[in-house]
């Protein structure tokens, strides 16, 4: 091996990354095949984004806007709170990372429900940190045991609503008394990486419901998802200053390039906003459409507030996704716990319940 990596690397758990349908194709002699494995938008950028990167990519030779000073207020300007509550980052996992980077050092907690964000343990092994997992409830997080398995030495908290893989959200009400539970000097990270989708009436707007009462908790969200910018990899976060101001100060310079503000700053434009909507209601109809299918056909589906479904068939994950993939659809295996499912275009949904059939 050449140099010397620290000991937590060399063991250290890979993210591993849905494979693309042109690999599935290839891997099975296929003409083609269809990836509903990342949980991206099967919709393009909207048109007016197109063109503001275009326009962008004439400064191609220039350093982007380290701070992103106008990304910043236009999301401030947008989500009601000062300039100094926002900063962006490379996604919301990126932001996660800058979290981690700002607060967990060796020997400190981390705590986060289990299944989750795959990155999780991976951000708590590079820290050196103890990662505390709770488990699922109902596939849904238990928030009064995420509460007991806080401690002295916690530094983070970790919540995605709606969670990665199981799609099950947090009441505005429980995060609250969560909260109210927890020391001010414990970060509470909730992740809305998927809150475009969410209809559940209990979920609630954090900026307003919960920020101002809780300063130790911050919200994450990006652009990858509803609107479609996954491979320019943007996210914000709003929270207290003091917060915000920690995560800041371990960013990479110029972390969010030039393409990729103008791409956003267009997608917040008031004319963006409708075309995002349509997009987003025929993902929640398509949801509906499949879950049902779904349980028509004797498979087991978790209630989704995202845009993919939560199949869990335990030791069946295995052989359904070698199955599927066989058949030119990729989807996301869990190993003995589940399959995950993004939600596609009408036409790949209806490709995907041709193929898995009756169970």
């Amino acid at each position: 091996m050449s140099g010397r990596p620290r000991a937590v690397v060399d063991s250290l758990p890979q993210y591993k990354p849905g494979k693309s349908a042109a690999q599935a194709a290839a891997d099975h002699q296929l003409s083609e095949a269809i990836k509903l494995a990342s949980n991206e938008s099967s919709h393009g950028p909207l048109p007016s984004v197109l063109a503001a990167v275009a326009d962008g990519a004439n400064l191609l030779n220039r350093y982007p806007d380290h701070r992103g000073q106008a990304l910043r207020a236009a999301i401030s300007e947008k989500q009601g709170v000062g300039q100094d509550q926002v900063t962006v980052g490379c996604g919301s996992v990126g932001l996660l990372q800058q979290a981690f980077t700002a607060y967990v050092g060796a020997g400190d907690e981390v705590v986060y429900p289990w299944r989750s964000f795959e990155v999780h343990p991976v951000f708590s092994a590079i820290a050196e940190a103890r990662a505390v997992t709770v488990p699922l409830k109902d596939q849904a997080f238990d928030l009064e045991a995420v509460e007991a398995a806080v401690t002295e030495r916690t530094k983070l908290v970790i919540l995605s609503t709606p969670n990665n893989p199981t799609g099950t959200v947090c009441s505005t009400h429980d995060l609250n008394k969560l909260l109210d539970a927890l020391s001010d000097d414990v970060v509470v990270i909730i992740d809305e990486a998927y809150l475009e989708f969410v209809t559940d009436e209990s979920v609630r707007n954090p900026v307003t419901d919960i920020l101002p009462r809780h300063h130790n908790a911050v919200v994450f969200r990006t652009f990858s998802k509803a609107y479609g910018l996954a491979n320019l990899r943007v996210g914000y976060a709003l929270g207290h200053s003091d917060v915000i101001g920690s995560i800041d100060k371990v960013a990479l310079p110029f972390l969010v390039n030039g393409l990729a503000q103008a791409a956003v700053l267009a997608s917040l434009e008031v004319a963006a906003e409708k075309e995002l909507e349509e997009r987003v209601v025929e993902v929640i109809n398509e949801r509906t459409r499949v879950t049902e299918a779904l349980l028509n056909l004797g498979w087991p589906v978790t209630p989704s507030q995202a845009n993919f479904l939560w199949l869990p068939v335990e030791k069946e994950a295995g052989p359904l996704f070698q199955r599927l993939e066989g058949q030119g659809i990729v989807t996301r295996p869990f190993e003995d716990e589940g399959v995950r499912v993004t939600i596609g275009t009408p036409e790949e949904n209806n490709r995907f319940l041709e193929q898995i059939g009756p169970r």
